[in-house]
């Protein structure tokens, strides 16, 4: 999850971040419903109401997919797994749980639970409804918020992945079939099919004149296919690592620098001419620590003469390592759910190498090679 995001607060020790596609999606809602539900619902109100209106409603639908992300992160704390953060975005809400379920009866109350607070909040706001019959304004809220909560339910449950259908789908069958990775690809397969479908129902809308609802449907079946085929990769990616460890990837060449080398000979002399990515800070008494191009892009060009790179370092201490022994696919996941692109492997007290991305798809791609 890769950070175009504001974060707004934490629920329960889960990170709350808005992604800048939220703003989007609430002022295109907003605007749709100003100057086309709401008209219609009480009509005779002046343009700022129902712009006001409209604001409300998209804001309180997010709120919805906020508690609707909410559910599933609980009950995921309960199973022993970590939330780091839950986004808001473009497509409504992902719970970022730090690993897979642990087991088929896991992943389905996870999974199932997103729909059932939607439902719940579709009922909440259906009973609501007649304490504001008297204000058509507010009626007019709370019975949208009913329908789209009914509908956001209904559509989490269809049977392709990503979405919690599609999770139930795989929890089905690994539990039926004992085999995780079987299940997996089943509900990716279906939900690429039903990402297909919207596709396709997409492109008959806006050739039917629905240019506006054919293109938001359309956009969705994509968004579908593309998470769908993206779950395939990964577990083909997961088949070949297997059993591999972290030694057997690892860079153990990894560019070795002094203390003293300044950010001005560090990019000169190693960046530009051999398109090294990172080093390691080494003193009189060993490696201290580890610096990357993130660190010359900290500091300000007229400051790089002067800078050293043991200034600008990040001791082993306060980093994300690994160990030699680590299984390759967990340092793979720790890396993405880090946003790191090397991780420093440490053996005892000392640095015996270097796992970085481009390490690992080297490795794969002899794997597949071999494999062929």
């Amino acid at each position: 999850m890769f950070r175009h995001v504001i974060p707004i607060g934490r629920i329960f020790g889960i990170s709350i971040d808005l992604d800048y596609s939220w703003f989007l999606i609430v002022g295109l809602l907003a605007w749709i419903l100003a100057v086309s539900y709401y008209p219609v619902a009480f009509p005779g109100a002046g343009r700022l109401e129902y712009w006001a209106m409209g604001a409300l409603t998209a804001v309180m639908l997010f709120v919805s997919v906020l508690i609707h992300e909410l559910g599933h992160s609980v009950v995921a704390q309960r199973y022993g797994l970590s939330v780091p953060r839950i986004t808001l975005f473009l497509f409504g809400g992902v719970s970022q749980i730090a690993a897979e379920p642990p087991n088929a009866a896991a992943e389905f109350w996870i999974a199932i639970v997103g729909p059932l607070v939607s439902f719940a909040l579709a009922a909440l706001f259906w009973e609501l409804e007649p304490l504001f019959t008297g204000s058509p304004p507010w009626f007019a809220v709370v019975k949208y918020l009913a329908l789209l909560n009914l509908v956001l339910g209904i559509f989490n449950l269809i049977p392709g992945f990503p979405l919690d259908g599609g999770r139930v789908l795989r929890a089905i069958i690994w539990r039926i079939t004992h085999a995780y990775k079987r299940a997996t690809v089943a509900a990716a397969v279906t939900g690429r099919f039903f990402g297909f479908a919207l596709i396709f129902l997409g492109v008959w809308e806006v050739l039917t004149g629905a240019l506006l609802s054919g293109l938001w449907i359309g956009f969705i079946g994509w968004y579908l296919e593309s998470a769908a085929g993206s779950q395939l990769q990964w577990e083909l990616m997961r088949s070949l690592v297997g059993d591999h460890k972290v030694l057997d990837a690892m860079s153990r060449d990894f560019p070795l620098v002094s203390g003293d080398t300044s950010l001005q000979e560090l990019v000169e002399q190693f960046i530009l001419p051999k398109g090294n990515r990172y080093f390691v800070v080494s003193g009189p008494s060993g490696p201290l620590g580890f610096i990357t191009l993130a660190s010359a892009h900290n500091v300000s060009r007229a400051a790089w003469p002067a800078t050293t790179a043991s200034q600008v370092m990040i001791p082993f201490e306060k980093l994300d390592t690994v160990r030699p022994e680590t299984p390759l696919w967990d340092a793979l996941e720790k890396m993405g759910r880090d946003g790191v692109n090397q991780m420093p492997v440490m053996d005892g007290n000392g640095i015996v190498g270097v796992l970085s991305r481009d390490d690992i798809l080297h490795y794969l791609r002899v794997i597949k090679a071999l494999a062929s």
